[in-house]
């Protein structure tokens, strides 16, 4: 494919009166096309950056969801929970590693003018999705008592929790397309698109969950397994919305049935581009697996504990993703205009408000741990368990901020194998051997795997941000 060639001087920069935040916040929700490579830099962050965020929201409310849900359901049904979430984390991480090359090739064709590349692109986003989903979803399905087994899952636990983990590996394929095709609309910049569709599947999941949990009115009562034919069938509603408007026009990308045809020179790209970013997530929720085994080893209370303090973590983890997937989008489009100096920038000013941000949600878990909890469970051993979490792990959320940032930087440049590389030193030369040195031979329990996490995560910003600042990121070709 040729691309049109580049200009050497990039047109200047938009000039307009600075917004107010009021203002702001309605066009970021409103949606309408900007050109992001152009526009005041601040402005072009807070448009991308308030939509991203409540899209990343909106991903954590499913998970709080079922657990507020299932923990009416008792110890085993939330443990079960924590077990199969640890597990499906590597359909998570196939799907945000084959997103990242998703958005970081779409954003480039954007910043490049080539709105034709874009839309193939996209199309073969969704081909890419479908053939994961079947390779990795429908086995898993067949075998899911056997997986809760391996996880340390108790004969009792496997019997009444089977159903959730078939149903959630079964249906893996709306988990693949709702990133993927979210991750086409960032690329794009239409970031309130997937806002928007994120809201519409969670309330379906909201309505669905205690229905299909409780067998309310004439819906069956499915207990725990019904938490995940809710889910299921939010995002399923997601991933039909995400297509209709792609293929109906309502986003800055519109795609045909042509562009579904496999293209294999597109396809092998975003497979080689896919390839580090699957791997960076494979090795960092692989490591989280693990870590749920070394918990495991404590009984059934710190997986409860654990899971549920991981919830909270994620709640405020996810929206901070929002910011960092702002700073992917203008370093992938501007680079694509030729203006790196732009991309950089954009990265210092997202990393700055993610720190203030995750700051303050520090402060808040610092303060409110137990309380925040006891929404959720009110067994003692859980609650001192998860307490002892999350106290401990928001303890490096300042790092963590910048960590996403620049991490997310790099993806977006398409530089998915440096923070694979990081991952695989911080997570796995770093964080399991000191969880199982502090929970085994130490004598910490549980608390030494919570301990692990801070150091490891607060290892990665440390490290990315040293690379970051040599700058070769600027020159990936994607």
């Amino acid at each position: 494919m040729t691309y049109p060639a580049r200009v050497s001087d990039p047109p200047p920069p938009v000039t307009e009166a600075a917004p107010s935040l009021g203002s702001a916040v309605r066009a970021a929700l409103r949606g309408a096309e900007h050109d992001y490579t152009r526009l005041p830099l601040r402005r072009a962050a807070v448009l991308l950056a308030i939509p991203m965020v409540l899209e990343m929201a909106m991903e954590s409310v499913f998970a709080l969801t079922d657990a507020f849900f299932v923990s009416r359901l008792g110890t085993d049904a939330l443990a079960t929970v924590g077990l199969t979430e640890s597990m499906i984390t590597l359909v998570f991480a196939v799907a945000i590693g084959s997103g990242m090359a998703t958005t970081a090739m779409v954003s480039r064709r954007i910043g490049e003018g080539d709105a034709a590349g874009a839309r193939v692109a996209a199309g073969q986003s969704i081909l890419l999705g479908l053939g994961v989903a079947l390779l990795l979803g429908l086995p898993a399905a067949a075998v899911a008592p056997d997986l809760l087994r391996f996880m340390g899952g108790s004969e009792s636990l496997v019997a009444s929790g089977h159903g959730y983990t078939r149903v959630l590996f079964g249906g893996s394929f709306t988990i693949m397309l709702l990133f993927l095709l979210n991750a086409v609309f960032r690329g794009a910049g239409d970031a309130a698109v997937a806002m928007r569709v994120l809201w519409i599947a969670n309330a379906c999941n909201i309505v669905l969950d205690p229905l299909l949990i409780f067998g309310l009115g004439p819906f069956p009562e499915l207990g725990v397994a019904g938490a995940a034919v809710a889910t299921t069938v939010g995002r399923g509603v997601g991933v039909m919305l995400q297509l209709a408007v792609l293929l109906r026009g309502g986003s800055r990308i519109r795609i045909g049935l042509a562009h579904l045809v496999p293209r294999p020179d597109i396809l092998a790209r975003l497979v080689r581009l896919s390839v580090g970013g699957v791997l960076q997530f494979l090795i960092g929720t692989a490591s989280w697996v693990a870590l749920v085994w070394i918990v495991g080893r404590f009984g059934a209370a710190p997986v409860a504990g654990y899971t549920l303090a991981i919830r909270l973590v994620i709640f405020a983890i996810l929206p901070s993703w929002g910011l960092a997937n702002a700073a992917a989008t203008l370093v992938g489009q501007n680079l694509g205009a030729d203006r790196p100096d732009r991309a950089e920038a954009a990265v210092w000013l997202t990393g700055r408000w993610n720190m203030w941000f995750l700051l303050a949600v520090a402060v808040v878990f610092l303060a409110a741990a137990e309380p925040l909890l006891r929404i959720f469970t009110s067994e003692p051993d859980v609650l001192a368990q998860g307490t002892a979490c999350l106290r401990l792990v928001v303890l490096g959320y300042p790092l963590y901020a910048w960590g996403m940032v620049l991490v997310q930087a790099f993806n977006g440049a398409g530089d998915t194998y440096t923070p694979t590389a990081i991952n695989l030193l911080c997570y796995w030369g770093l964080q399991i051997p000191l969880a199982w040195t502090l929970a085994h031979r130490a004598g910490l329990d549980a608390v030494g795997a919570y301990v692990a996490i801070t150091v490891a995560e607060s290892l990665v910003a440390v490290i990315a941000l040293l690379v970051f600042r040599r700058g070769r990121w600027k020159s990936r070709v994607v």
